[in-house]
């Protein structure tokens, strides 16, 4: 009788990944556990201490009746991930660490550990699928439309689909959780993690300001009036709403009124000018198009170029465009206005229920006219995974 095939699963101390390596467990598999600490800077801090996420790995481990390992990528994660993160912000972008965690982490450090530990796949517990046709990996969208983590898995390729399983893609979460209650699972009832874990629960201003350089200068609105101060155009978004400092101006949007919020919609670096407009539905927060580079293509070639859908955030409504492809990247020509496209963050594109692949947003053109309608402006959180 031949051996089991051994799968490493990455144990995050959640039950996604709990569940997982149940799962896998049960369908026979040699499984070994491996958690991975990315972090070290004030670790033991109360906003990201990675020792409790480990003590519930380890219980997990426990009840499934598995052996685990504790691996320090820290490293890695510095100089592979947060090293890029302070560059696109001190070059006033915003990026997606996650989507560079699960390439250069998850998908790449740990699969080298864990194929040096005898294993012939891994797993983790992101809601995503893959399936192979014809000999080509593919990765598909989670089932659960409200937990599809396919967005920040873009940049996987195939030999790294090859090896991966996420054995609960096909499940919803109310399953997974179902299930962990179920087999007794500890951490059956844990808060899903939503933020990056090295920057926590902590205000994200005050962490950012202890890696980057900062110099205040003028916001303005759109027709040049002064209404404040930043504190650094590194540590403001596109399309942000709160902390900006003036919510008392006055100002006159036909729309919304005179008290209407006011939300970032330039950083001009020249001038060190932060540039606000009044009202969510401005014209100045709706794009046309996006340029983007630092393309990646899941099946390692770009698609034809035509109609497809594409997200510019996690949990974004599918947005219907024509995408186009040249030497620096792609382009993509969208059916409706779309939102504070923000370079820095990732436009993924998709055909249907399969991830192509995509780029990092460069940059983004105007939407032209008048104010676009109301309804063609999709809200998006910018949740992560963990």
């Amino acid at each position: 009788m031949a051996p089991a095939q051994r799968v490493v699963v990455g144990l995050s101390g959640g039950v996604d990944s709990a569940v997982s390596a149940w799962l896998l467990k049960q369908q026979g598999f040699d499984v070994v556990g491996l958690f991975m600490k990315n972090w070290e800077d004030d670790d033991d801090s109360e906003y990201c201490s990675s020792n409790v996420d480990f003590v519930d790995a380890a219980a997990v481990a426990d009840v499934i009746g598995i052996e685990i390992e504790h691996v320090n990528f820290a490293a890695e994660y510095k100089d592979r991930v947060f090293a890029e993160f302070l560059r696109e912000y001190s070059a006033g972008r915003t990026p997606n660490p996650d989507v560079l965690c699960n390439a250069e982490i998850k998908f790449k450090a740990f699969l080298d550990h864990a194929m040096r530990l005898g294993a012939a796949r891994i797993a983790t517990g992101h809601y995503a699928r893959v399936r192979e046709r014809g000999g080509t990996f593919e990765l598909l969208k989670g089932l659960d439309p409200a937990k599809d983590q396919s967005y920040f898995l873009h940049r996987l390729n195939q030999a790294q689909l090859a090896r991966t399983l996420f054995p609960v893609g096909e499940l919803r979460k109310t399953e997974v959780r179902r299930i962990a209650a179920e087999i007794g699972l500890p951490n059956a009832k844990k808060k899903d993690s939503t933020g990056i874990c090295f920057i926590g629960e902590r205000p994200f201003r005050e962490f950012l300001n202890r890696y980057l350089s900062h110099a205040p200068g003028p916001i303005e609105d759109e027709r040049g009036r002064k209404l404040g101060t930043h504190v650094g155009l590194s540590f403001y978004t596109l399309g942000q709403r709160q902390g900006l400092g003036i919510g008392g101006v006055k100002g006159r949007d036909r729309v919304q009124g005179e008290h209407a919020p006011w939300f970032v919609a330039r950083k001009d670096l020249a001038r060190n000018t932060l540039v606000v407009v009044q009202g969510h539905e401005h014209i100045a927060l709706q794009s046309s198009a996006l340029t983007a580079d630092d393309v990646s293509w899941i099946a390692g070639v770009p698609p034809v170029a035509g109609r497809y859908a594409a997200k510019m955030r996690y949990r974004q409504a599918d947005a219907g465009c024509v995408l186009g492809l040249d030497e620096s990247g792609l382009t993509l020509d969208f059916d409706e206005p779309q939102w504070a496209l923000t370079p820095g963050q990732s436009a993924v594109v998709y055909d249907g229920e399969v991830c192509l692949g995509g780029g990092v947003i460069a940059t983004a053109r105007p939407w032209p006219g008048d104010r676009p309608a109301l309804s063609a402006t999709p809200r998006a959180t910018a949740a992560s995974a963990g």
